[in-house]
Parts: structure tokens; C-alpha cells; sequence
């Protein structure tokens, strides 16, 4: 019989998330935390300094041990080398690589969008998101004929457009596109990638198009068609995507598992009228 807890736990293994500032990159790297992993998170450090964001995981974890931090914009391919020979150097080479840089600029009907906009979101979620970090640590550990697990982020529009994010649907499109085929390169090196498609979370960036006032609780009508469109009829929790981490991130559990991309999404996919 295998044992459970065993296949789950990450005791010894080491984990980088970029984009660590953000509300889902912060549920992630508790539940690596809770099942034993060292967590180094990444972030450009302009809403908050990276500091803080080590410190606020290290007093909800109790495992300040356990968390570390870089400041790095992943849109640089010498400063994520750098972060990541920084990195080693303070936990080991690490194990995991979460890409979670990503986001949107803006909403707007396809004639009017703004071409300096798009590019700018393209690279985010591409570039910096996936391209780049993914090519410095796959790199590195295919030197150190090290296995590793890539967990890369998705979006529901990744499989369905959502309207007036031109530039966000189309990159989220290629973040599930290049999740498939990195995986193929990567299998013989024992590289895993997969990725996570959260269906509609609360965050900092979609917080003002989806809730109109947050103490009634009313929605915005985009909000709203979103709960009517999902068929769990709430919006995702971050508690939610904590289970999808540790099951890709964990060799014992996932170890067979490559290319795919989960979606956490309440069934949103599979509305039907």
C-alpha cells in the first residue's frame, strides 16, 4: 500500500514562485510550506518590498525557516540568472519553480486596444511569466541532471475568450501551449511542467471588475455573470488551489504527470444551458 502522507510531503525539496506578491502566489507557498517544502518567493517588490511579503508568509506559516525572498523582475534574463544563483545559494537549487508573474492592463473593444498595452501584457504573461524563468532553471537543471516539476499559470481563458482582454486571453492561450510542448522537451530530463488554470479568484487586479461594494457584497454585473456562469455559484477561495499545488509539485503523487493543465474552477468549463 502506498502511504498518503508520504506521497504528499516535501520535506527537503526546495521552491521558487515568481510573482510572490500576489494573493495566490501567497496560498501557494503556504501549503508547499505546510507539506515541508523552503519556499524562496520572487517579486519585483513595487506594490510591496519583497521583505514584507517574506515576513507576512513566515507569521502565517509559524515557520519563518521555511520562506525566503529575491527581488528580481523576471522580464530580465541576467537578473533571474542572478536571483537564481542567489537563490541556491541561500536554499540549494531548487526543486520546484512556480511561474507565477501574470496579470492584465485595462479592458477595451479589439479596435481600441492599445498596442503598447498589449505588448506589455503579452510579455508579463509570456515573457516573464513562463519564457524566461523557465529557460534559466531548465537549463540549470538539466546541467545538474536534476528532476524538477515546473507549475505554470494558466487561466480560464486559456481555453474560452473572455471579453475586452485581448492581450490577456491571447497570452494565457500560449501559457497553456507552451505548458504542453515544454513538457515534451523536458520529459527525458525528468523536467516535469504542467499548469494550474484558477477559474475566478478575487485579487488585487479583478477585485474593482467583480465586486460593486465589498460590505453588501453586491457584484458588479461582469461579477455576477461570473457566479451565473459558475456552476459552484461562488467565486474560488485560496484555499482552493492549495491541494492542485502540492499534488503537481510532489514527484510522489505526480511523478507521471506532465503536459497537462488543471483547472480549479468551480466547473466554469462545463456550464451548459
Amino acid at each position: 500500500m502506498c502511504d498518503v502522507k508520504e506521497m504528499f510531503d516535501l520535506s527537503g525539496k526546495t521552491a521558487v514562485i515568481t510573482g510572490g506578491g500576489g494573493v495566490l502566489a501567497g496560498v501557494m507557498a503556504e501549503s508547499l510550506i505546510a507539506a515541508g517544502a523552503t519556499v524562496s518567493l520572487w517579486g519585483r517588490g513595487r506594490s510591496a518590498p519583497v521583505s514584507d511579503i517574506v515576513k507576512e508568509t513566515a507569521d502565517s506559516t509559524g515557520r519563518p525557516e521555511k520562506v525566503h525572498g529575491v527581488t528580481v523582475d523576471t522580464n530580465d534574463k541576467a537578473a533571474v540568472e542572478k536571483a537564481l544563483q542567489q537563490t541556491e545559494a541561500e536554499i540549494g537549487l531548487p526543486d520546484i519553480l512556480v511561474n507565477g508573474v501574470g496579470g492584465n492592463l485595462g479592458k477595451s473593444s479589439f479596435i481600441e486596444a492599445d498596442l503598447d498595452t498589449f505588448e506589455k501584457v503579452l510579455k508579463m504573461n509570456i515573457l516573464a511569466g513562463l519564457v524566461l524563468p523557465t529557460q534559466v532553471f531548465a537549463q540549470r537543471w538539466i546541467e545538474a541532471s536534476r528532476p524538477a516539476s515546473i507549475i505554470n499559470m494558466a487561466s480560464m481563458a486559456s481555453y474560452i475568450p473572455l471579453s475586452g482582454v485581448w492581450a490577456y486571453g491571447a497570452s494565457k492561450s500560449a501559457v497553456m501551449n507552451l505548458t504542453m510542448a515544454t513538457a515534451k522537451e523536458f520529459a527525458p530530463h525528468k523536467i516535469r511542467v504542467n499548469g494550474i488554470a484558477p477559474g475566478f479568484f478575487i485579487g488585487h487586479q479583478n477585485k474593482a471588475l467583480l465586486i460593486e461594494d465589498e460590505a453588501s457584497g453586491k457584484l458588479t454585473p461582469r461579477g455576477q455573470a461570473i457566479i451565473d456562469h459558475t456552476p459552484y455559484g461562488r467565486f474560488g477561495e485560496q484555499k482552493d488551489l492549495a491541494g492542485t499545488t502540492v499534488f503537481l509539485a510532489s514527484d510522489k503523487a505526480s511523478g507521471f504527470i506532465t503536459g497537462v493543465t488543471i483547472p480549479v474552477d468551480g466547473g466554469y468549463l462545463v456550464h451548459n444551458v
